[in-house]
């Protein structure tokens, strides 16, 4: 029976595996060729092994006398057969007489409005709007500061500028500028989505 030593195949692999261990030097130079070897397969193999008829640009499908093939999309139709994504045409609004109850929600939530007495926290502010104001609406309330409203009191009644069945906007003079106040009609009742503040 042979006498195995440390001579032969083992120290031809020893060496082969050790050799990128020695230095980073050669860490870094077997990265590089083997990069270089998988990128010449990648680039080389598909063109030794030629691609498949059916990926030729202009080539016929296969068994295309067969019917249709899975995984294939269906022709697209004329876009002029295609329905619009509309099923119902716009229809505009047309005006209502103003709801009492939104003209009431809006002189409510004006005088909510100008009630900011000095100290007082945005959050505090908006508990008196809270129950007057849409969901939507209160984040982009919750971004003013109570103490830069010009304006401490309602100095008139409101007056309806536009009037539908489901909105209703509103202008409430104060000592300040004249709101402008959007109401809309939820399923929770009339809240006010929306306001801007005019001379």
């Amino acid at each position: 029976m042979p006498i195995r030593t440390n001579r032969g195949r083992t120290a031809v692999y020893r060496r082969l595996w050790g050799y990128p261990l020695r230095s980073p030097r050669h860490l870094v130079g077997t990265l590089v060729f083997l990069a270089l070897v998988i990128t010449a397969l990648g680039i080389g193999l598909p063109k030794m092994l030629g691609k498949p008829a059916s990926a030729q640009p202009g080539a016929a499908p296969p068994n295309s006398s067969a019917g249709p093939r899975t995984g294939v999309a269906a022709p697209v139709p004329s876009t002029e057969t295609l329905p619009t994504r509309l099923s119902q045409p716009l229809v505009t609004p047309t005006s209502a007489p103003p709801s009492p109850e939104a003209v009431n929600v809006a002189r409510q939530w004006a005088n909510a409005w100008v009630r900011h007495p000095a100290g007082i926290s945005n959050a505090d502010w908006l508990n008196g709007m809270r129950g007057l104001t849409t969901d939507e609406y209160l984040p982009v309330m919750s971004t003013v500061d109570p103490a830069n409203i010009p304006a401490t009191k309602v100095t008139g009644d409101p007056t309806v500028t536009q009037s539908y069945s489901s909105s209703v906007k509103v202008v409430v003079p104060t000592d300040g500028p004249k709101l402008s106040i959007t109401v809309v009609k939820i399923s929770a009742g009339w809240r006010v989505s929306d306001y801007d503040q005019a001379s």
